[in-house]
């Protein structure tokens, strides 16, 4: 099986009936994070717009009101625009947060169908399954959050974001399923020894957290594609 074959059979069972319950409460979760973000923002924008406009009418001392409205209108039509951006840009670790959660239920889904010959792996102690999902936030919101000026270059703003979540994305699915059958050190070591491949896996989960409404797939159809992808470089090695 190759890296394809493993993203379409993925793919599938994302939408097995295996899956769809996890599938559901992944989507669920991810939905209501993501309102829950996009209203905070939202009430952010409009308090700061409403707060400026209330502080330059009492510089002008009110006699600037209609030329300070309509600047008013078009801040708010531009943090519209602004808060759809950032809608975008919430969706990777929103997602990779989701994805921490029910890594452990997907995987041993995964493992038990598709190899039940091979030694089942581990569940994280819930302090490490804690801190990695906390890790697997911070990291890709921290980059993305980097990464998301070059938005305003047209064309190259998309391809280095688009790189980015590849490069995120493929690492940490990887190490969070690779943790279940060895310590995180060798997780890490394992994937920088086949860090080409990695970032080639990484690229059918990058695509998919870009399409809005698919992406809430994202952490199920990520999770079972390295499942696959980790079989696979294990079995080249000699491993189960």
């Amino acid at each position: 099986m190759n890296l394809f074959e493993a993203a379409i059979r993925a793919l599938r069972q994302t939408l097995s009936p295996a899956l769809r319950g996890v599938l559901w409460r992944s989507i669920g979760l991810a939905t209501g994070l993501l309102l829950i973000g996009a209203v905070a923002l939202h009430r952010s924008m409009v308090w700061f717009v409403d707060r400026g406009a209330d502080w330059l009418l009492t510089l002008s001392g009110g006699g600037y009101a209609g030329p300070i409205g309509v600047a008013e209108g078009v801040v708010a039509v531009l943090a519209g625009l602004g808060l759809f951006i950032a809608f975008v840009f919430l969706v990777p670790p929103v997602t990779a947060l989701v994805a921490s959660l029910f890594a452990d239920d997907v995987a041993e889904t995964v493992e038990r169908r598709d190899y039940p010959h091979h030694p089942p792996g581990r569940a994280l102690p819930v302090w490490v399954a804690v801190w990695e999902a906390a890790k697997f936030f911070g990291v890709v919101l921290l980059v993305n959050l980097a990464a998301l000026p070059t938005l305003l270059i047209a064309g190259i703003g998309v391809v280095v974001f688009f790189l980015a979540n590849t490069y995120l994305l493929g690492r940490e699915y990887f190490e969070m399923v690779a943790m279940r059958f060895r310590s995180p050190e060798e997780a890490q070591a394992l994937r920088r020894a086949h860090a080409g491949r990695v970032f080639l896996a990484g690229l059918p989960i990058a695509a998919l957290v870009s399409v809005p409404i698919l992406s809430l797939i994202t952490p199920i159809f990520a999770t079972v594609y390295m499942v696959h992808v980790h079989k696979i470089i294990s079995a080249e090695r000699g491993e189960t």
